[in-house]
């Protein structure tokens, strides 16, 4: 026995996957942009390791209080990129239960629903610790008062 789907079998899964496809190019989006912030968060993060045992006062009590927060953003963006990687495999596992689905003719709709959700719950979770780390970031961005110099107006 063989599986040969029809040209039409294979063209209407083809339609149904289109939607799943989509997002998993948007979610390729967003690991760019969360990748881009790991990136910076470690080049800030190597920069001020090298400035730390050179420092001494209350310029190393910063570079220490900076360090924290860029460790404790990127444990943040790190379990971000990990859900969204997570959820753009659940996507390809999707597309590919579709195809599964119509070339044998199981009836998964279910579990492809339910996989689905899944697979929106991971990326919800990652924006949302996306959001938390970008609100890390701006909580630990202090100019201090001597450069702002607000009595020169």
């Amino acid at each position: 026995m063989t599986f040969a789907p029809g040209l039409s079998t294979v063209a209407a899964t083809i339609q149904t996957a289109i939607a799943p496809v989509f997002l998993l190019a948007g979610i390729g989006a967003i690991l760019n942009v969360l990748a881009g912030r790991l990136a910076r968060i470690i080049d800030r993060t190597r920069a001020l390791e090298q400035l730390h045992p050179r420092s001494t006062g209350p310029e190393h009590d910063r570079h220490v209080w900076e360090l924290r927060i860029l460790d404790r953003r990127i444990g943040v963006i790190s379990a971000a990129i990990s859900l969204c990687v997570a959820s753009a495999v659940a996507v390809c596992v999707v597309v590919a239960l579709l195809f599964v689905a119509r070339i044998v003719n199981l009836h998964i709709g279910l579990a492809v629903a339910i996989l689905f959700i899944g697979t929106m719950i991971l990326l919800t979770i990652g924006l949302a610790l996306f959001l938390i780390e970008v609100h890390i970031s701006l909580k630990a961005i202090h100019v201090r008062a001597e450069l702002l110099e607000r009595e020169r107006k």
